[in-house]
């Protein structure tokens, strides 16, 4: 949750002044490479989702995160609603494992039932957008897809586009910020 990109996004959000609640997975917390059971994950989201409603009572809630962590939140989504959550954001959707395309780790999305939001760039190598454009498509109208061109999973884009990695966090922090305001505008 320290890390630079998840700081300079907090930072982002907060300057448009949207707060955000940045927690950790517990094999983080323990310093493992070996992620925790999905079990333990979706426990993880449930509660940092109670605390940030505590927190923040009566506020419009949007829950995600940083690819596994998007995931995870989406996967517990599915199984039951996230109380007061009325939107998902995942920043780099990890789809499928590099050099492996697939489509398996998304079947879950089809029994989430609220609005979804898709950073993604179109480099990123964890989710080919052969695969993922028509999967937002069948998704329906309750899914979101952004595309930050020439951008990989990191959301890095090379020198020869002439863009800097920080203008595609703006774009995507944008397109972020603007969803969630239509959303809640109603």
């Amino acid at each position: 949750m320290t890390h630079p990109s998840m700081t300079l996004i907090a930072e982002a959000l907060a300057d448009r002044r949207i707060a955000t609640l940045r927690y950790q997975f517990p094999y983080m917390e323990r310093g493992s490479k070996r992620t925790d059971p999905p079990k333990v994950c979706h426990a993880t989201v449930r509660a940092a989702v109670a605390e940030a409603s505590r927190l923040m009572s009566g506020v419009p809630l949007f829950a995600g995160g940083r690819s596994f962590g998007g995931r995870m939140t989406s996967q517990a989504q599915a199984t039951a609603p996230l109380e007061s959550v009325v939107g998902l954001v995942f920043l780099a959707f990890p789809l499928h494992p590099p050099k492996r395309p697939s489509g398996e780790r998304a079947q879950h999305l089809f029994d989430v039932n609220i609005p979804m939001l898709f950073l993604q760039g179109t480099r990123d190598e964890l989710a080919q957008m052969d695969l993922l454009e028509p999967l937002v498509e069948n998704l329906g109208p309750n899914a979101t897809l952004v595309l930050a061109s020439d951008a990989d999973h990191s959301f890095h884009v090379p020198a020869r586009t002439g863009r800097k990695d920080a203008d595609v966090r703006r774009e995507l922090l944008y397109a972020m910020g603007s969803w969630m305001k239509k959303l809640v505008d109603g």
